[in-house]
């Protein structure tokens, strides 16, 4: 009998999340096609892994068993897989580094010639991540480090180098009333709707809809989009409105979407991030100190 990581990441999931429809949500899968996967599991084991109830899903003695045993079965994996990409790229001359939106702005392209400098005749090759899952590229060792966004899910899990800081604005639709205003105070968009990242995402969400500076007032949520396009579009077409980095306006420049300066929330902040368990190889130890060197 193999049962395979799929099957077993999802049960690691279900036991973490206590609930079918929150692991369902993290694993960006249907509910019923989680219920299967789950149901495979226990027939390749021959054994009921959790009580199902109505407020849940319970460890069964079984269930229990694999969830002590499972993390360093998935550890050892991943950092096999993280040796064999990192054996593969160096090869190759190829780094891999993740990113979200604009990375980090117009520091990305000094890094990566600051690395060249270092490496010659090596490559970098940029990846992007969507909102839905900012991290998944870097959980599944597909990228060594990621320009990331902060806060992001799963952010303990990494190291951290800041490189940048830069205030939050609003965007929204040019035909909005608030957009003749010149500048905005973020009590004055508590009504508004919002375009948000999806749920599952957590805390990343909640930064870019402000929910540390609403007090406690709920929001009202007019699209959800987890790619760059998908959120212009739906900000232009009126569906709501967005807190974004002030270099949003730069990278994000549309005549139907208008960016105006925001007070009363924090600012953004942007790092490369990088496992805090796995090897570091020798090309990524100087890609950090590439960026560490030009961070602000």
């Amino acid at each position: 009998m193999e049962a395979n990581l799929r099957l077993l990441r999802s049960f690691a999931a279900v036991a973490e999340a206590g609930s079918l429809t929150r692991a369902a949500a993290r694993l960006y899968l249907s509910q019923p096609a989680l219920t299967k996967q789950i149901r495979k599991l226990e027939e390749q084991l021959g054994a009921t892994l959790f009580h199902r109830s109505k407020t849940g899903m319970a460890l069964t003695g079984p269930g229990e068993a694999l969830a002590e045993t499972l993390p360093a079965v998935l550890e050892a994996w991943d950092l096999a897989e993280r040796a064999v990409r990192a054996a593969e790229a160096g090869a190759a001359k190829v780094l891999r580094i993740g990113f979200l939106a604009s990375a980090a702005n117009e520091k990305t392209q000094a890094i990566i010639a600051a690395f060249k400098e270092r490496r010659p005749g090596w490559r970098v090759e940029l990846r992007q991540s969507t909102w839905a899952a900012p991290a998944e590229a870097l959980e599944r060792g597909e990228v060594e480090a990621a320009f990331m966004r902060l806060p992001f899910p799963g952010e303990d899990a990494y190291r951290l180098a800041a490189l940048l800081t830069e205030p939050r604005c609003v965007a929204m639709a040019a035909t909005h009333p608030l957009a003749r205003r010149g500048a905005l105070r973020f009590e004055e968009l508590l009504d508004e709707p919002f375009v948000a990242a999806p749920a599952a995402t957590g805390a990343f969400r909640d930064h870019w809809l402000g929910a540390e500076s609403r007090g406690g007032r709920p929001v009202r949520i007019g699209a959800v989009t987890a790619l760059p396009d998908d959120w212009l579009t739906a900000i232009a077409n009126g569906d709501g409105i967005a807190l974004a980095p002030e270099s949003a306006a730069r990278y994000y420049a549309r005549p139907d979407v208008a960016y105006r300066p925001l007070t009363g929330v924090a600012p953004s902040r942007v790092a490369l991030a990088w496992p805090r368990h796995a090897p570091v190889s020798a090309a990524l130890a100087d890609f950090v100190a590439a960026a560490v060197e030009l961070a602000d």
